[in-house]
């Protein structure tokens, strides 16, 4: 009996939900592995589901993908397979894109009225038993830049200008647009006008790195700089630098480098920064969303329709 092709599922702790998958183990062979059997898994398979989309056992597992056409990532960023072997192989690579979009710019949005309102500070004061009147700062009116313009970045933009900010980004290339308002080449240039500065960026060759000192130093003094793209786009001490001397004024990090962070690390102890254990997109329900995507692109590939969110491997993303 033909039990069809064979589907690896890339876990970590967490099996992906057995209902869920149920599309898909009915007309295909399902095969669960944590990282340490992922060669032997993947050997024979026809599609790979990255379910656990932090991991770096891709490329020492290639090796063994004899039959690999089809590799599918449970995430928004796919720097974990962006390694030489595939990108140089015929084997497609797709991944959640839109999935993410409205939790993060929720985040987003969260933390920007943070720090505008000092709700840290308040609480600080009320553990304290303190009553102290204080002033904050609007929002509508102080200018967000968006460094990436993926669908994460667009979904940030709208509900930023909602809320009355003014709204730039900075992408690829240069042109005007109805949500970002005016797309620019030059980070540096555009840093220095920005109150906020939200890198959405995906990580690759051009981006790794881009935030360092002079980008911090670009900054106004008074800018906060909110990471919900990869740890990568930062240099580290370049940030606690910026942070100590006041070249920046705050720091709200979703995501960091390295990751998880250790326990010594100089960013937990700074007053003026946020951190957030990588979970900006982690709403209720979103493991289900993301195991429903991979059904719903499955049923194209073996369908033989075409796919969603392929990804282009030369540019490391889903172009828009």
């Amino acid at each position: 009996m033909d039990q069809g092709p064979i589907v690896t599922v890339l876990h970590s702790d967490s099996v992906p939900d057995v209902d869920g998958m149920a599309p898909v183990a009915d007309r295909a062979t399902v095969r669960y592995t944590e990282a340490a059997g992922l060669a032997e898994a993947v050997r024979g398979a026809e599609v790979l589901f990255v379910y656990d989309f932090r991991t770096r056992a891709l490329p020492g597992a290639w090796h063994a993908a004899d039959r690999l056409r089809w590799v599918h990532m449970g995430s928004t960023g796919v720097d974990p397979a962006m390694f030489p072997e595939l990108r140089a192989s015929e084997v497609v690579l797709t991944n959640a894109r839109g999935l993410f979009d409205s939790a993060i710019a929720e985040y987003v949005l969260g933390q920007i009225l943070g720090f505008a309102k000092d709700l840290s500070g308040s609480l600080l004061l009320q553990q304290r038993h303190v009553w102290r009147h204080r002033e904050s700062e609007r929002v509508a009116g102080a200018t967000a830049l968006i460094v990436g313009t993926g669908s994460i970045g667009r979904h940030i933009a709208r509900l930023l200008r909602a809320v009355g900010m003014t709204v730039r980004a900075v992408g690829r290339r240069e042109r005007s647009d109805p949500d970002f308002g005016v797309v620019a080449t030059d980070l540096h240039a555009e840093l220095g006008r920005a109150d906020y500065v939200i890198a959405i960026a995906p990580l690759t060759e051009q981006t790794r790195n881009m935030f360092d000192a002079t980008a911090f130093a670009a900054m106004p003094p008074h800018a906060r700089f909110v990471n919900v793209g990869r740890g990568e786009l930062v240099v580290t001490d370049d940030l606690v630098a910026a942070l100590r001397t006041g070249s920046i004024a705050a720091a709200a990090l979703d995501v960091v480098n390295p990751e998880p962070l250790p326990v010594d690390h100089p960013l937990w102890e700074l007053p003026n920064v946020r951190i957030t254990p990588h979970n900006s997109g982690d709403v209720v329900g979103w493991r289900t969303e993301i195991v429903n995507t991979f059904a719903e692109n499955f049923d194209k590939w073996i369908t033989g329709r075409p796919l969603d969110n392929v990804v282009d491997k030369r540019l490391g993303y889903v172009p828009s």
